[in-house]
């Protein structure tokens, strides 16, 4: 992680609402089927809420039926990072921002081919940017 790319606390309190900082700054996680993203289908790139690296693209986003916007793979190798949360009695992947560290959500082996992975994450975590349209 770049300790570079991340904005100062502060800055990151003013600029996200209570909701994303809970999100990315502490682990939180949104109330399933209640963010923005878990049953959009506009094509574009996730980026991450707070440096605002690429992170997904729309085109591996994919309906898990769990509440959560769900992608099977990253935009590109290394741009989320895996460690181990023991949180809560667990054992899952949490993902987090390679650039920034920021909280995203979590990895789970049950995901569709060709990875068989699901990333699970928090609307609260990412901005669309939309494709732009023909």
């Amino acid at each position: 992680m770049s300790t570079t790319d991340k904005p100062n606390d502060a800055e990151l309190r003013q600029r996200l609402t209570r909701e994303q900082y809970e999100v990315t700054q502490h682990a939180g996680t949104e109330r399933a089927f209640s963010g923005q993203y878990w049953d959009c289908h506009k094509d574009g790139t996730y980026h991450c809420i707070v440096c605002d690296i690429e992170l997904f693209s729309s085109g591996a986003k994919y309906d898990s039926g769990t509440g959560w916007p769900s992608f099977w793979e990253e935009i590109s190798q290394g741009k989320v990072e895996r460690h181990t949360d023991m949180s809560y009695g667990m054992m899952r992947t949490e993902a987090v921002c390679a650039s920034c560290g920021a909280h995203l959500g979590h990895v789970f082996p049950d995901g569709p081919r060709p990875t068989g992975e699901r990333y699970c994450m928090n609307s609260a975590s990412l901005r669309l940017e939309e494709a732009p349209q023909d």
